[in-house]
């Protein structure tokens, strides 16, 4: 099993980051955000996701404003975020920066509203008296019938329609294994048609990535909260990791210690991770996958964001900007993207070690998730020559063997070319 789409390339290098239009700005406008384009250039984002664009049914309605997963149609823009025209123009300013746009898609279900539940209501599915359902517990949504290929049809063309009319770049896919693989063959071969484009989805099921470029790492993200936590062992996240390098060549995860849904209904990282928040960050950027960043991170943001309702960020003191654009740099190199992984046998359960290695460049990671000062000694070959520790800038001599002592909490990361 393996991919049948090649990953687009400009995708290999990129960090994705992932916007809340409503609370990233007082306006919640995609005129008020075009404004941060430059700073997430100069941090070095290469994609960003758009959390659903499309207007919000009225009925069932969670909050004021509602859910955006609850869509009242496919190929309208949610007013409160501005026009089409308005869209079209943040597209062309990103790619004018060289970052990709790629947008929420919700196919599993729609809101109460969407005009298809009067257009046409035998491309949903109902229960025996005849009402429509949805099956997973939300309360503002309702299930789409697969079974239907006129609807399938109808869904396709409509994806088509944002990737022709306005050039964006992909689409992350909400709970995309509810959803059967087939009709996501169908989608990628039918837009890739148009523009081969990159497809994040939802979901951990491995046989999806006949199709998606990358999945999400949802096992990793929940053994790392609850090893924090002092439920378990490293050894436990390790195996984790080892099932994904079972995947299929060219199959990715995405690493990420927050997103729209875990800051919202399980609190930020720093909630789940406390001090060592940082420390993840760092795992989720040199592992072997696609790093991701929430809205606000950089910031850092430190409260949960209302779902329904608007809730600002603010934005009057970015204080990890050169962190994460560190953080991005050290991703793009070859080492990070396409290297082995050597584990380091670091004899603390509350530290990690590995190298990340292409050709001549090596990089070495050293993580402590601990309130311990954590000391080790390292012999291996790789750790011959002169390292550059990347957040300092510092050069050390490393001849094979050395001990090394982190701080509560410490991160630290080298790297160099060999001879």
């Amino acid at each position: 099993m393996s991919n049948l789409f090649p990953t687009v390339e400009w995708s290999k290098k990129a960090c994705i980051y992932e916007v809340n239009t409503r609370q990233y700005t007082k306006e919640g406008t995609f005129e008020a955000f075009r404004k941060h384009l430059p700073r997430l250039k100069e941090m070095g984002i290469g994609i960003l996701w758009l959390m659903p664009i499309q207007p919000i049914s009225i009925k069932e309605r969670q909050g004021t404003l509602g859910s955006y997963y609850a869509a009242a149609s496919y190929t309208e823009i949610n007013e409160e975020f501005g026009t089409k025209t308005d869209f079209k123009s943040l597209v062309e300013k990103a790619h004018k920066l060289d970052i990709k746009i790629i947008i929420d898609w919700v196919a599993n279900h729609t809101g109460y509203d969407h005009h298809w539940t009067f257009e046409h209501p035998e491309w949903y599915m109902k229960d025996s008296a005849g009402n429509f359902i949805e099956e997973n517990g939300w309360k503002d949504v309702i299930d789409l019938d697969y079974s239907n290929f006129a609807m399938r049809a109808a869904m396709i063309e409509a994806m088509q329609y944002w990737v022709t009319n306005f050039d964006i770049d992909g689409f992350r896919c909400d709970m995309a294994h509810l959803v059967p693989l087939d009709f996501w063959k169908d989608a990628r071969t039918q837009c890739d048609e148009i523009k081969p484009s990159f497809w994040l989805a939802e979901c951990e099921e491995v046989q999806y990535h006949d199709v998606f470029d990358v999945s999400y790492a949802w096992k990793w993200m929940h053994k790392s909260e609850s090893y924090i936590k002092g439920e378990h062992s490293l050894n436990e996240i390790y195996n984790v990791l080892h099932s994904y390098s079972q995947y299929p060549p060219d199959s990715y995860k995405m690493y990420f210690t927050s997103n729209h849904d875990e800051n919202s209904w399980t609190g930020t990282e720093y909630d789940k991770y406390g001090n060592a928040a940082k420390s993840m960050a760092v795992f989720a950027f040199t592992w072997k996958g696609y790093p991701l960043i929430y809205s606000g991170q950089e910031v850092p943001n430190r409260k949960r964001l209302l779902f329904f309702d608007k809730d600002e960020l603010n934005w009057s003191d970015i204080k990890l900007h050169d962190f994460y654009k560190t953080l991005i740099e050290l991703h793009k190199s070859e080492a990070v993207i396409s290297g082995e992984t050597f584990i380091l046998p670091v004899q603390h359960n509350g530290a990690m070690g590995f190298f990340r290695k292409h050709g001549d460049e090596i990089v070495l990671v050293l993580l402590n998730f601990s309130a311990e000062f954590v000391r080790f000694s390292l012999n291996h070959q790789l750790m011959k020559g002169i390292f550059t520790q990347v957040f300092s800038g510092i050069h050390y001599s490393f001849n094979e063997g050395e001990n090394f002592q982190l701080s509560p909490y410490e991160f630290l990361v080298y790297r160099t070319k060999l001879c």
